[in-house]
């Protein structure tokens, strides 16, 4: 069986998780492993699925609530040893100076595009697969 990639997604919105889930599907490109979906609506869920699993990426809805994805970024980047890497939602392009602030390796624009999300979602797993970091 092909190893697959996990992927944390963190939102309290489930409309969120499930377009995230949608946009890339099974598999993001045809040149990366499969993926498989670890929700996460909390940010004690988020740091205990970080401790428990291997995570590959994380994808993180800046305009979550009570904590919004930006400063759950910052956060994990300074606490978790060897944290994957970001792809974070950001509202507004605007907001792209607030991803690099959080550390954050990619981010795309709310609503979720299918295409520019899965582009960006593929690249990180190519960068986890190029590190060696994501062998299985």
């Amino acid at each position: 069986m092909e190893p697959t990639a996990t992927v944390l997604v963190y939102s309290d919105d489930a409309n969120t998780r499930e377009q995230v889930r949608l946009a890339a599907g099974r598999r993001p490109a045809s040149d990366v492993r499969q993926v498989e979906y670890l929700e996460c609506a909390t940010l004690p869920a988020v740091l205990s699925a970080l401790e428990e699993y291997r995570i590959d990426v994380c994808v993180l809805d800046g305009e979550a609530a009570p904590a919004g994805g930006m400063g759950v970024c910052r956060q994990i980047k300074d606490e978790i040893f060897d944290c994957p890497p970001v792809l974070l939602l950001i509202g507004r392009p605007q907001d792209a100076w607030l991803a690099t602030w959080s550390r954050a390796e990619a981010a795309v624009s709310h609503p979720v595009e299918p295409v520019a999300f899965a582009d960006a979602l593929a690249g990180l797993l190519r960068e986890e697969e190029r590190s060696g970091a994501g062998a299985a």
